[in-house]
């Protein structure tokens, strides 16, 4: 029996999907602990977003199930929970899940007490029992018996993993003196893949955080792993070759098959780590150069035409899942060709070329016979773009993946920092327009009485407050923006932004919790410091406290920033291939340690991307902070004071060096080291 429909109005349009269930559904808040507390049922807590496959598939099987829902409805206090607006309650039950299973995943299926202390977790169960593994409504009817007969039993265990939990929230011991960042090189590259490109093996996942890292020193190793996963990544079929823009992550080591799922913060940082890739790039590598480019001009080109909302801000995500020709639901069938097909887009001579160069073949490499899309070789540049035109064109008219419209605010803090990017280096002023516009979007729809909200959706912001990542992303997002631009006030908001996440979230340690202080907490305060794959709230506010620090000359935010990298130190040595960001950091403070202290370069000049400007983007090296604009610009502290000259500035802590508009000399004043 359907008690109250409590998902139809929620800001998450994953809660939405789940809202006529047979299953009585709650949201997470403090009514539906009540109400297990006074009824003294346990939670049954289901976590997934809307672009998950597994996710869809396990709500198909067993959430519309009248019969399941007889057996969860009586016994259970069931709870959705989009994990991209919660990312708290993910990590803790994460942590559960993967500390009671051995792995992880979504949908995440997490049965605790009450008061939300977890003692039975699990992922996707099936309809019918696999082999050992047990169907859904075996486990809900075993854990409701077990909840009945061995209640205290089921509440001590739950006691006991929610202690030992929570004491692995707090940062990993480190072995004290300096870093061997070398040693760290090595070690995060240690898994690189020779073969194919990229980190580890299947599944395998576009690690942009690590490549960043990689690219810093500039050191041939390293630079090379960067370089040739970038290349076998945009050659990959997990590279969306004519719509622009990369899913999740391969189910295969070799690129080939995606996960069709493509997520707004995977590309955020994609596009920015690219831009990177092609400042590092020699210009005799052409083909390179030229891969690089086409990769960041079509994640952008996706952003503005299938992510941008009406308020200016970029949705979350889009399907894995779409309808074929006959209104069948298959996972990747938008992105999928066989021969036939090409032909009948492109005539046969056209159509035979693509299948070489898109390396779609007559069995097909996916599912039924279709491929997905491979570049290979060094196609003609104007025939390749013909033809991507027309196949787009076509792919246009075939069920697009659904839209999930949540406007996160991390993850558009970090497009708002690509963008400034890619503009900058690329000379275009459109690109800018549209950081500006999820600029603007943020700061309406989420600043809302002095805190940051972590979503909306359709321009009205969720209930859930901001987390730390969402702070130091946005932050930075505001600064970058503020460097490329020369508008002072998103400087003045970047920095309103890092001094309440500083009241909001600081440990007693220097570092920083993912949640505020005066938040809900539960059986422990999450504080996720690795890379996953975005990068830690710690990790962000480290970024944003520095970029504001050196924008403002704010020296007291910088050594805020200094503290903070401290908490991570055990983690980056530990693990450094999961610590990308913190690795960027601790490599960009190594080469302060040799006298290459992260310099601010202002560029004086009425246009933010003329030749100057954009040289000094391209030439910086990591950590510098740039800044444009015209004489006598207000609110960059003593930037502007006194340069009045169409010249580059370029200071490196108290040394300055000779404004300069050659080009040699302002790379000879980018590149010096100073004691």
């Amino acid at each position: 029996m359907r008690c109250v429909n409590r998902l139809a109005d929620a800001s998450s349009p994953y809660l939405r999907l789940h809202a006529e269930n047979p299953i009585d559904w709650w949201q997470w808040g403090p009514e539906a602990l009540a109400e297990a507390e006074r009824s003294g049922r346990p939670l049954l807590i289901s976590i997934g977003y809307a672009s998950c496959h597994w996710c869809h598939v396990m709500a198909a099987e067993s959430f519309s199930d009248p019969a399941i829902a007889e057996l969860i409805n009586p016994n259970f206090i069931p709870i959705k929970v989009d994990r991209e607006e919660r990312p708290d309650l993910d990590a803790l039950y994460m942590a559960a899940t993967q500390s009671l299973t051995g792995s992880g995943g979504w949908p995440m299926t997490v049965f605790a007490t009450p008061s939300g202390e977890p003692f039975f977790a699990g992922t996707y169960f099936p309809p019918e029992r696999v082999g050992a593994t047990p169907s859904f409504a075996e486990v809900v009817s075993a854990i409701s018996d077990a909840w009945t007969h061995r209640r205290d039993e089921a509440a001590q265990g739950a006691s006991a993993i929610s202690a030992a939990l929570a004491e692995s929230f707090a940062p990993m011991p480190a072995d004290p003196g300096r870093l061997d960042v070398w040693k760290l090189l090595d070690a995060a590259s240690a898994d690189f893949d020779p073969l194919n490109g990229g980190f580890g093996t299947a599944p395998k996942f576009p690690a942009p955080l690590l490549i960043d890292a990689l690219l810093v020193k500039g050191e041939p190793g390293s630079l090379d792993a960067a370089q040739r996963s970038l290349d076998a990544m945009a050659r990959g079929g997990i590279h969306d070759q004519l719509g622009g823009g990369f899913a999740r992550y391969s189910v295969d080591a070799s690129w080939v098959v995606p996960h069709f799922e493509k997520m707004l913060y995977d590309n955020a940082l994609l596009l920015g780590t690219y831009v990177r890739g092609w400042r590092r790039t020699a210009d005799h590598d052409p083909t390179l150069r030229w891969q690089h480019e086409r990769v960041v001009r079509g994640i952008v080109g996706w952003l503005d035409r299938e992510l941008r909302t009406e308020s200016g801000g970029f949705a979350s995500s889009l399907d894995a899942d779409s309808l074929d020709a006959h209104g069948n639901r298959h996972e990747g069938i938008y992105y999928c060709w066989s021969p036939a097909l090409l032909t009948d887009v492109l005539g046969p001579e056209d159509g035979d070329w693509a299948a070489g160069v898109f390396h779609v073949t007559s069995t097909g490499t996916f599912e039924h016979g279709l491929s997905t899309l491979q570049l290979r070789g060094h196609p003609d540049p104007e025939r390749l773009a013909g033809v991507t035109e027309k196949l787009l064109a076509e792919r246009f008219q075939r069920y697009a993946p659904a839209r999930d419209d949540k406007v996160v605010a991390a993850w558009n803090g970090l497009a708002i920092d690509s963008l400034c990017w890619a503009a900058t280096v690329f000379n275009e002023p459109s690109w800018l327009e549209l950081a500006t516009g999820a600029a603007e979007a943020l700061w309406r729809d989420h600043w809302i009485d002095g805190r940051l909200r972590r979503s909306s959706l359709d321009g009205q912001a969720g209930d859930v407050p901001g987390f730390a990542e969402d702070y130091g992303a946005v932050a930075t997002g505001f600064a970058r923006l503020a460097g490329a631009t020369g508008n002072s006030v998103w400087l003045e908001r970047a920095h309103t932004l890092v001094s309440t996440a500083v009241e909001l979230f600081s440990a007693e340690d220097g570092g920083f919790y993912d949640t505020a202080a005066d938040a809900e907490q539960l059986w422990a305060r999450p504080r996720s410091l690795s890379d996953n794959p975005t990068p830690s709230g710690t990790s962000t506010l480290i970024a944003g406290l520095r970029l504001v620090g050196l924008l403002r000359d704010d020296s007291e935010l910088i050594e805020l920033a200094d503290r903070a990298a401290l908490t991570l130190r055990g983690l980056l040595q530990a693990a450094p291939r999961f610590a990308g960001a913190a690795l960027t950091d601790a490599l960009i403070a190594d080469e302060a340690r040799t006298g290459l202290k992260p310099a601010v370069a202002v560029v004086i000049g009425d246009d933010p991307l003329d030749e100057l400007a954009r040289a000094t983007w391209r030439m910086a090296p990591a950590g510098t902070a740039v800044l444009t604009g015209p004489a006598g610009t207000q609110g960059f502290a003593h930037h502007f004071e006194e340069r009045t000259e169409s010249s580059v500035y370029v200071c490196r802590g108290t040394t300055c060096f000779a404004p300069t508009t050659d080009l040699a000399e302002l790379r000879t004043a980018l590149w010096s080291r100073v004691n």
